[in-house]
Order: structure tokens, then sequence, then C-alpha cells
């Protein structure tokens, strides 16, 4: 975090190391989520408010930790109801890995039976 309070506003450049977040993905959510709207003032500088600063964790933690798509989060964010992302079945992802080596390791011994003919 900054040495900034944290009722203070931030600038893209601040936010973006706080988050971790690129500042062109920021300037990318302001297109998507019409929550997220910091003032920009002369020169079109951003200043994110303390509540803009919360939004773009949400939005962050919603994308990155939970698997929402960008399509989810706005809905989310609009109150209206988003079946949660679904998680990939351990079984099945097993079985998946298996058949991928396997293809793998056919195409391993065709290539090599190419390479002595």
């Amino acid at each position: 975090m900054t040495d900034k309070a944290e009722r203070a506003y931030r600038t893209i450049g601040e936010l973006s190391r706080e988050t971790g977040l690129a500042q062109h993905i920021l300037r990318y959510w302001e297109t998507r989520f019409p929550q997220l709207r910091p003032l920009q003032r002369a020169g079109n500088r951003r200043y994110y408010r303390p509540e803009d600063v919360a939004l773009v964790r949400r939005i962050a933690a919603l994308l990155d930790q939970d698997g929402y798509t960008i399509r989810g989060v706005q809905q989310a964010l609009a109150g209206k109801p988003v079946a949660a992302p679904t998680t990939l079945d351990t079984d099945t992802d097993t079985d998946t890995h298996s058949a991928i080596r396997r293809v793998r390791a056919s195409l391993a011994a065709a290539l090599s039976e190419d390479a002595r003919a």
C-alpha cells in the first residue's frame, strides 16, 4: 500500500502500483463498467476516489479469484442474477490430462518414425 491516507484520491499510476493492474487495464475497465468513473481533470488526468478504488479491487477479485468473465462482472455489478462460474471437475480434468498425454505420446512416436524413415 502507499503512504497516502485511505480517503485520499489516487492517480491512475498510484492505483496501478497498489493493485498490480496495468494502467491500460484500468482505462479499459472504465469503458466496460459504467460504475467506474474516476474524476478527470485537465489533460484527462484521472483521480480515483476511495469508492473507485474499492470497486477496482472488487472487479479484480471477481475476475481473477472468482473466475467471472467481463460480462459476468457487468451483470453482478448491475445487480442481475449471475450463475457462479463453473469449476472444473477433478475427475474430468484428470481424464482430460491423461487423454492429452496419450495424444502427445502418439504424436511423438509418429514423428520419431518419420525421422527414421
